[in-house]
């Protein structure tokens, strides 16, 4: 064997030979590991000759792509001085394009003795090799296809949260061979419901490969969602239908002539090693006191910040160095958009605790490839100060579970949620209106992978997750949910009648806020998991999407998701780029935005602050962003007037003076959903009557006489899309302050335990 070279990291092959390089700062020997095609037999072991900068390496002569292998790494087994190393273990290599098979959990995994009483200061002697995945040597990837990626504005961006088990597993017109793969997912079907929908991003659950629990694997579950990593430049093999990695690249091929990117939900934060009495599959093996934080004074232990047992330690050079060149490896041979990061403040923690200038976020912020991408911060993990909404770097967006509980409270009925919910509806300029950032830093969201449905949401007030086997112990409890009469299923015509038009308040208000939107995959059809919140190891009914519309509420609904799709789309007012600052516009003689009273007038301060007030409306001029066209003249819209009730009771809301439009139509109201598109005119102080529990849209259009029913058409009709607008509420809700930080409700996944916040995790 050949000396090689110590870069690049991982496998290489330059079509002679393959060089293999690994970093491990405290090894003293590691053997590469070949194997026969089938991954079975150990055909031979080849000790790395070199050791350069911390990298052992080595050049194997006429290695070629396919070739399996692993490593053997060998060193002190001393735990209380953060050394795990085990010569008997075969380990993952962490910089691995392909693995061939899947780890199969089993006690050969653990560095000690499963059973001794010394607990993990024991030391196994099994070799684990027969339950382990092998890694695989891949050629670089062709770059015979240019291909031109979306390259979507955020301004226009619509992310739909979907899972590839879950769109692909009963869908009738995805042929069962592709179910479950990347393949399945990219198929027509697919392709063509999102394209009708009108979505520009897909953000996939986790597609690193990942093991499932071994507690789940003794009751016969397994780990779904995909949040336990054991490496970060592979796809999950079970996702690949055929077997190779062009699978996926095929897959994101097709999207993209679809239109629409590809977002992958990333773990970086913790990997599946778990604790100090935890497996040893890849990193613990390698260079245990490198890759992850321990505690100061005892080093056995490692500090978790995750809920999940361990913590990577992004201070450390070369773990940064792996993480972004997986990023990279992603954007540039795998061609995704750009990645919501999982517990991402624990990535940004340095021994001092969160950093906004930390190795990591400035890393991004300065690479030329990963600072183009579309990168999202789920901004909290568990650890102490884990919560910092809107406090990323200019360039990042946020999950924002700040609009999440003000739509939900305000929904329910809670007293004393309107300004928070104008705060959110506006973009929510006091978390992000800030260095330049805009209102397409908040990610806004109901409803995520982690928690209930939209359905579930409206249909139960507690958690049902007995099919876990937990004992319902699992889950957040507080989920600002209301059953609307009935817990789970019911025939009460009057609780379904509610109930359908409680998600088209939601889903109003999601898509016609200020901000990114999130949908969850089936929520645009009444998605149900059955009343669980927490179904990260169900990889059943309850959490695959039933494409059947057999009822005609689920297909009623995606009809109304469409058409508020077309609406955002072909109206910038709805996707503004700049805040709103409440100013009076010279060319249109009225403000960006004016909070309306019931009255009619605009919003006295004392009805902002009344506990009893659960009416919310607005008023909307129609300059864009105060931006001008070719000619310099402004960039006009149609002007539109939004009605919230959350009373259960009718509100007669009189409309604003002729000042702000004379005539007036709706284009939708979810209390009369069988309505929409109809020819209903208001004449300005005219009284709208708004149901109980209902969202109203009205259209007047000041550019020319009578053009509203251009916009009324929009609710039938596709529209073209054009520019985007700006954010933001009169009497915003109070800011957080540091004496009395937010502290997130909690979920769990197992032993996890998470701010439910997280939608997941």
């Amino acid at each position: 064997m050949g000396s090689g070279v110590p870069y690049p990291l991982g496998a290489t092959w330059d079509g002679k030979g393959v060089n293999f390089a690994l970093f491990s700062a405290h090894a003293e020997k590691v053997e590469l590991c070949l194997f026969d095609s089938q991954g079975k037999r150990e055909e031979e072991r080849l000790e790395l000759p070199e050791y350069t900068d911390q990298v052992w390496h080595g050049y194997l002569p006429d290695a070629s792509p396919g070739q399996l292998y692993g490593y053997r790494v060998y060193g002190p087994y001393e735990p209380a001085l953060g050394h795990r190393f085990n010569g008997n273990k075969l380990l993952i290599d962490p910089y691995a394009r392909a693995l061939h098979g899947e780890i199969t959990p089993h006690s050969t995994h653990f560095a000690f003795r499963t059973d001794s009483t010394r607990e993990d200061l024991s030391f196994d002697r099994r070799d684990n090799a027969r339950y382990m995945a092998k890694c695989v040597v891949v050629p670089p990837a062709s770059r015979l296809r240019e291909e031109t990626r979306p390259n979507t504005p955020w301004a226009d961006t619509v992310i739909y949260e979907a899972h590839v088990i879950g769109m692909t597993a009963r869908h009738p017109e995805v042929p069962e061979n592709l179910r479950r793969t990347f393949a399945g997912l990219a198929s027509k079907p697919i392709l063509d419901h999102l394209n009708g929908l009108g979505v520009t991003a897909i953000e996939l659950l986790p597609v690193f490969p990942f093991v499932d629990e071994e507690h789940l694997t003794r009751i016969g579950l397994r780990n779904y969602w995909g949040y336990n990593p054991y490496a970060f430049l592979a796809p999950q093999q079970s996702y690949l239908g055929s077997g190779k990695i062009e699978e996926f690249r095929q897959m994101v091929r097709s999207f993209h002539e679809a239109g629409i990117e590809v977002i992958l939900d990333v773990v970086f934060n913790h990997t599946a090693e778990g604790n100090h009495m935890g497996p040893s599959f890849s990193l613990k093996g390698i260079d245990n006191a490198s890759y992850y934080i321990s505690v100061p004074d005892n080093p056995r232990y490692y500090l978790d910040h995750t809920g999940c047992g361990n913590t990577l330690n992004l201070s450390h050079p070369r773990v940064l160095q792996m993480v972004m060149d997986s990023l990279r490896y992603w954007v540039e041979e795998m061609h995704v958009d750009g990645f919501r990061f999982d517990l991402a403040l624990s990535l940004a923690r340095t021994p001092h605790g969160f950093d906004q200038n930390s190795g990591f976020l400035t890393a991004v912020l300065q690479d030329p490839v990963l600072s183009r991408a579309k990168m999202i911060a789920e901004p909290w993990d568990i650890g102490l100060g884990g919560y910092q909404l809107g406090a990323f770097l200019p360039g990042w967006s946020e999950w924002n579970d700040r609009f999440r509980d003000a739509a939900r409270g305000f929904w329910r009925g809670d007293g004393g949620c309107v300004p928070n919910m104008a705060t959110r509806m506006t973009g929510s300029s006091d978390i992000f209106n800030h260095d330049g950032r805009k209102p397409q830093a908040s990610i806004n969201f109901i409803c995520a992978h982690d928690g209930f449905t939209l359905n579930d949401l409206v249909s139960y007030n507690s958690k049902h997750n007995e099919a876990n086997h937990e004992d319902n112990r699992d889950g957040t409890n507080n989920n600002l949910s209301w059953n609307c009469g009935e817990e789970g299923p019911t025939r009460n015509p009057a609780i379904k009648t509610l109930r359908e038009r409680q998600k088209r308040n939601l889903l109003a208000t999601l898509l016609l806020s200020q901000g990114v939107p999130m949908l969850v995959a089936g929520d645009e059809m009444g998605r149900t998991q059955k009343g669980n919140n927490n179904a990260y190891c169900q990889d059943s009914e309850i959490s695959w999407i039933d494409w059947s519309l057999s009822n005609p509420d689920d297909q009623a609904l995606l009809n109304f998701t469409k058409m508020l799709l077309r609406l955002r789309r072909g109206h910038s007012l709805f996707r503004r780029t700049r805040f709103f600052r409440g100013i009076t516009s010279l060319d249109e003689g009225v403000k960006d935005i004016t909070w309306l009273s019931v009255n009619g007038d605009e919003m006295a301060d004392e009805e902002w602050m009344a506990p009893f007030v659960r009416c919310l409306g607005f008023h909307l001029g129609g300059i864009a962003n105060g931006t001008r066209s070719a000619d310099g003249t402004p960039s006009r819209e149609d002007h539109f007037i939004i009605l919230m009730n959350a009373h259960d009771g009718r509100i007669d809301f009189r409309l604003p003076e002729a000042h702000m439009g004379e005539r007036w139509s709706c284009i939708f109201d979810t209390a009369h959903p069988d309505a929409i598109g109809t020819s209903k005119i208001f004449l300005a102080s005219d009284i709208y009557p708004l149901e109980s529990r209902s969202f109203a849209l009205l259209v007047c259009d000041r550019r020319t006489k009578d053009r509203s029913s251009r916009t009324r058409r929009a609710a039938e009709v596709e529209t073209a899309p054009p520019e985007p607008a700006p954010v933001r509420a009169r009497k915003p809700a109070r800011a957080r302050t540091k004496t009395s930080p937010k502290t997130p409700p909690k979920t769990s996944k197992r032993k996890r335990i998470r701010p439910w916040s997280k939608g997941k995790s």
